[in-house]
């Protein structure tokens, strides 16, 4: 489980394919504290660490993930959020995470407002995915607090801690993000279609 507390920012040094498998090589502040088999979640999806070389690790990406995840879009040289379990004994700084993507949104509109930032994005709804006003969302790993909450639709503050250093200061328009709905809002949503069925 994780946080959504972004710990600091990995940079993909090498890309391979094997079969349909992607084996990803990222160099990060963080690398000399991990260990093989370790889970880490990587712009919101968790990965397992298959192998340790100085200060760069490896992950492998299976295709189905490839499919439902930005990661079929990352190249050499993109930063990515990183994030490593929260320990049992840890605090809880963000919600609830589990590091399973749900789906891609897409970057709407950036706007700087006042020394922050905010964020649109946009969504496909008929995946049954919802937001709440002031409700929890993961974009890219990252915790935040929705609002302008619409049907495929919804907006983020991005405040400037945040902003430099998480990879939020690399978005652009059209960009696509990974998106984790509320995992508590899914259980009752999915209760409800029960009902309702």
């Amino acid at each position: 489980m994780f946080t959504g507390i972004v710990e600091t920012l990995g940079e993909i040094k090498e890309i391979t394919q094997e079969g349909t498998n992607f084996h990803f090589e990222i160099q990060s502040a963080i690398t000399n504290e991990l260990k093989i088999d370790q889970s880490v979640s990587h712009n919101g999806v968790c990965l397992t660490v298959v192998a340790i070389e100085g200060d760069i690790y490896k992950v492998t990406a299976i295709d189905e993930t490839l499919k439902k995840t930005n990661l079929q879009s990352w190249g050499v040289g993109k930063k990515i959020n990183l994030e490593r379990c929260m320990p049992a004994n840890g605090r809880f700084d963000g919600h609830i995470v589990q590091g399973h993507v749900d789906q891609t949104g897409v970057v709407e509109n950036i706007s700087e407002v006042d020394g922050s930032w905010i964020f649109d994005f946009s969504f496909d709804a008929s995946s049954g995915n919802i937001t709440v006003e002031k409700g929890s969302i993961t974009v890219n790993g990252t915790s935040l607090t929705c609002f302008n909450s619409k049907n495929g639709r919804f907006s983020v503050a991005i405040i400037p801690y945040t902003y430099e250093f998480t990879n939020f200061h690399q978005l652009k328009i059209g960009d696509m993000v990974n998106l984790e709905f509320d995992v508590i809002g899914k259980y009752i949503q999915r209760i409800i279609r029960g009902y309702e069925s």
